[in-house]
């Protein structure tokens, strides 16, 4: 193999084709921040686009940018955050205007508001959502690889086991080690774990950007990560000082290519910065053999 996948070991025939069908269409992650709507032309007409939960902006800025990404014909996926949601009556509200909007998937996290209202995590909020009826036909819920730093294994463990019967997939959040993601997709599947599995691949960005929002999402290790893998940091200076998830994603290619894995697909955490992963996202189509 040549040219941007040179620096690893070659893809097979199935490993090709299987990274291949993840990048193809992706879901993308998008801020609510003051420049979404820079980023909103640089995504692929039809796109899958997952809009963030933020306590600095409320939950409504979600569901407003998603019911315009629905109206403007993507496929919006808002995070539904527990903890941002005071009661009932605001669940209430924030379903109905999910169904005016034709929203058909939604994203349930535990979420990051330090003083949280009726719902304390992703599951009571299911439960909730459940008992008013909800609009969605497929639900989404993040997993963690390698842990979270305010939670404990066994009650990470617990709460994905929990929500496994009302969600259809389960998505990794933002970590390195390609190595633990595929021991924890692995033993999920070991354990019976029927959800539908997608990675979760940062995309192209400086590494201080990485750092904050790893530390954001509760990612233990991003600082170890970073420090100690010159590797990692070689490739970023001959990027330009930043990361590019190319050897991230071919590291993955075998476990994509493992039927038994059932890993779906990628979902790009682009950090509102669209235009910098797409183009990444067309080269690695083009060395790959396929157009996006």
């Amino acid at each position: 193999m040549t040219g941007l996948l040179s620096r690893r070991r070659g893809l097979d025939d199935a490993e090709r084709a299987a990274l291949r069908a993840a990048l193809i269409e992706p879901i993308f992650e998008l801020l609510p921040l003051k420049n979404l709507p820079e980023q909103i032309p640089h995504l692929p007409p039809g796109a899958r686009v997952s809009v963030t939960a933020s306590p600095n902006k409320g939950i409504d800025a979600t569901l407003d940018w998603a019911a315009q990404l629905q109206a403007d014909g993507f496929r919006a996926i808002p995070h539904l955050s527990a903890r941002m949601i005071p009661d009932r009556a605001k669940l209430e509200e924030l379903l109905e205007r999910a169904r005016a909007g034709a929203l058909t998937h939604a994203f349930v996290v535990g979420g990051d508001a330090d003083e949280p209202g009726e719902y304390l995590d992703g599951l009571s909020l299911i439960t909730a959502m459940r008992e008013l009826g909800h609009p969605f036909q497929v639900l989404g819920c993040p997993g963690y690889p390698n842990g979270h730093a305010d939670i404990p294994d066994a009650a990470l463990d617990q709460a994905l086991r929990d929500k496994a019967p009302f969600v259809e997939h389960v998505t990794s959040q933002m970590d390195f080690d390609t190595k633990v993601i595929a021991a924890w997709v692995r033993r999920l599947r070991s354990e019976g774990f029927l959800p539908d599995i997608v990675i979760g691949v940062p995309g192209v960005a400086d590494p201080q950007k990485l750092l904050n929002v790893a530390a954001r999402i509760g990612v233990k290790d991003a600082k170890r990560f970073f420090t100690k893998n010159l590797g990692f940091v070689a490739g970023m200076a001959r990027s330009g000082g930043f990361y590019k998830p190319t050897g991230f994603v071919q590291d993955l290619a075998p476990l994509l290519a493992d039927p038994a894995t059932r890993v779906t697909g990628f979902h790009l955490y682009t950090f509102n910065a669209v235009e910098a992963t797409e183009s990444w996202r067309h080269t690695m189509l083009a060395h790959l053999g396929s157009a996006a």
